[in-house]
Parts: C-alpha cells; structure tokens; sequence
C-alpha cells in the first residue's frame, strides 16, 4: 500500500487523519489511550475493522498509563480504559470484537508481572493489525471470483485500505480483481454527509491506478437503468445471523436499486464483524451523530441555521437484497442463518 492506516512505532499509535484527507496526508501520533478514543470519536480513523485495531492500540496504550500497586487494582483500572473504548461508537461490532480480545489476552497473563501484561497487550493489538491485513487478502481473493472481467463495479463509502489495516473489504475486493488482469473500473457514490466516498475511496483508487468515476449519492439509480453498473460491492459494519447488515447510510437505497434492476449486491466483510447473537438487523444499533455533519461541509453552512436534521450514521439492508456476503473463510450465498454460521465457526 502507497500509505499506512493504523500503525504502532516507536511506542505510539500512527494514524492517517482521515478528516484531512485528500486535501493533506497527515498522520497524527498517539500516545494517551484518551486521545485514540477522541480519534475514533471524530472519524480520524474509521470503518469497522480499523476501528477495531485502533481500539486494541487504544487498550494497549491505556494499560501502558495503569499506575497499580497490585494487580486487583490494575484490572479495575484496565476495565475502565476498556469502558472509554467501547463508547466510541455503537455500531460497528469489530471495536467490542477487538476489546473483548484485548480483555481475554490480559486474563491470560493474570498473575504475571504488570510489566508483562502491559507487554503482551502490546503485542496483541500488533497482532491483531497484521491478521486484518491479511484478512483483507482472503477477503479479495474469495470476492474477485464473483467479478467478471471488465465489470463497472459500483461501491458505497469506504471499504478501502483506509477502513482497515490496509487492502480493505470491499476495495479489497476491487483490488483483488485489478491484480487478476479483470480490467475493471469503479463508480465511488459520493456518501453524504461525511463524503467518504469522494474523499476517501476516490483518493485510494487513483493511488493505486483504478479507473474510479466520481458519482453523487442520488445518480446510482440513473447509471444502473442505463445499464452502465455490473455489481455493487459494500462493506459492512455489523451483521446479524439472518444476513441483514448494517453499513454505512445510503447502502439500503443502493441495494434496493440493485434488486430493481436485477444487479448482483455483494457485502465484503471480515468474520469479526458477524454478531450471531442478533436474530436480525432490527436489533443492530443505529448510531446518531452530530445535526452539524448534515448542516456544514468543513465548518461552511448548507443549510438554514435552527433547521431540524436527523443524521443517523448507518442503515440497515434486509438479507433479501444481499446476492452474497464474502468473509476470509468463503462465501455465503442466500441460507445466511446457517452458512455465516458455518463461516464463522472456521
């Protein structure tokens, strides 16, 4: 990759600040668990599985700041660096997915020096930055098989290398079928309001030489009729045991469109972001952000000042609208109840 989302060097935390982005290639350094929280908070870094990492790093930055005499007292004070992760965002599951691994490795090492545990929180976040890079690899391999050769491949916000550790789930889809020669181009919806398609995806697949067209949100519907689209590849947040997902807001609207018109509608997604203890997608959380986000591009009013805005960060696309769901162990097709089960057994 031509860049670097997450990293730990030189015991700190680096991450591009994706709220720059594309305008400046900044990477910010972290060295307060506190400060990584703000950053998740803030979208500096985002999408499910890079917030996921980026809570890890967290955790491991946080126990690293423990001041503890005994280790009673170090595990209350883990529990509460753990708490300020975990209210970062509601919705994407890799966050609590990641925490809740930080929390087993530190009950793992219970009753070892604190300086041993700290070590080994440590070099698990690491470890779990370099498994979803290479998650994201098995995610584009199982998912180029599904894109034919010269496909326009419309996608929905970012599910890119800066989504993840790197490569990314649906751009790494993408990614996987331009190094097979397939000879693809992209159509990147613009994602309103935080515009992550135009700033982020656009940004990423020109690095990498992907012939990428910039579309906003409302013109899906315009280029699938004229049958300009092949297939549609999103990313995904959460999803529960029936196949509902949860992604970024506006992917309801294009999955519906897809459906219409007969367009396969794939979900790239890692296995950490399945949360089979939901029955259905009713039961996801929605996460509300800031009205500003809606009203304001970069500080700038669009809007009438005291008009009333509802923002909800992601929506929820039925199982039904869903052609496939690609995962590191393979693909669900259709029983999604048993077959992402089955994956996530792997």
């Amino acid at each position: 990759m031509s860049f670097r989302t997450i990293e730990w060097r030189d015991d700190a935390v680096i991450m591009i600040d994706q709220t720059r982005l594309p305008m400046e290639e900044i990477y910010q350094r972290y060295t307060d668990f506190n400060a990584v929280a703000e950053a998740i908070k803030g979208m500096v870094v985002r999408g499910a599985p890079a917030i996921g990492v980026a809570a890890a790093m967290g955790v491991a930055l946080g126990a690293r700041e423990i001041i503890a005499d005994t280790q009673e007292s170090f595990f209350r004070q883990l529990d509460n660096v753990c708490d300020v992760m975990a209210r970062t965002r509601p919705t994407a599951v890799n966050l609590f997915w990641a925490i809740e691994r930080m929390k087993q490795k530190a009950q793992s090492l219970k009753g070892s020096p604190l300086d041993t545990i700290r070590a080994g929180l440590k070099e698990e976040a690491i470890r779990i930055e370099a498994e979803d890079l290479a998650i994201c690899k098995n995610i584009g391999k199982h998912g180029a098989d599904l894109i034919p050769v010269g496909a326009t491949v419309l996608t929905h916000c970012n599910a890119g290398g800066l989504a993840t550790a790197g490569y990314g789930t649906a751009l790494g889809v993408i990614r996987a079928a331009h190094e097979a020669g397939k000879k693809i181009q992209v159509f990147s919806d613009e994602t309103r309001p935080w515009l992550q398609g135009a700033r982020l995806t656009t940004w990423e697949l020109m690095k990498d030489k992907i012939p990428v067209t910039l579309i906003s949100d409302n013109m899906a519907g315009f280029f699938m009729s004229r049958g300009e689209i092949t297939c549609c590849v999103v990313g995904a947040d959460r999803i529960a045991a029936n196949g509902d997902t949860a992604n970024k807001i506006g992917t309801f609207s294009v999955a519906v469109l897809a459906k219409e018109h007969g367009i396969p509608f794939y979900v790239a997604a890692p296995v950490s972001t399945l949360d089979l203890s939901l029955s259905d997608g009713s039961q996801i959380p929605i996460e509300e952000r800031p009205t500003t986000e809606v009203t304001h591009i970069r500080g700038l009013p669009i809007a009438p000042e005291g008009v009333k805005v509802r923002n909800p960060s992601f929506d929820v696309t039925p199982a039904k609208y869903i052609t496939a769901i690609i995962t590191e162990h393979g693909v669900a097709k259709g029983n999604y109840q048993e077959e992402l089960a089955a994956l996530a057994a792997v």
